[in-house]
């Protein structure tokens, strides 16, 4: 499944809220540098959907509010 996150990093908490099918606004505590907010979502992505984390993979959007993931469950 293709799944369109769209990010919000600094946040106060993590958060994930899905807002339609296969569309979510996540929420990291994390700053946007080195990859560290996208592999924050990943782990939270994985923990929402019961999915291990290594069938979570990023498609588009590495640096970009809105991104785009594909999802093996």
């Amino acid at each position: 499944m293709l799944a369109t996150v769209f990010a919000k990093p600094n946040a106060r908490e993590n958060l994930i809220e899905e807002i339609a099918v296969n569309k979510f606004k996540v929420s990291v505590t994390v700053a946007p540098e080195k990859g560290l907010a996208n592999r924050k979502i990943i782990e939270l992505l994985s923990e929402y959907l019961d999915t291990p984390k290594s069938q979570i993979i990023l498609k588009s959007g590495a640096r970009s509010r809105i991104k785009l993931f594909e999802i093996n469950l």
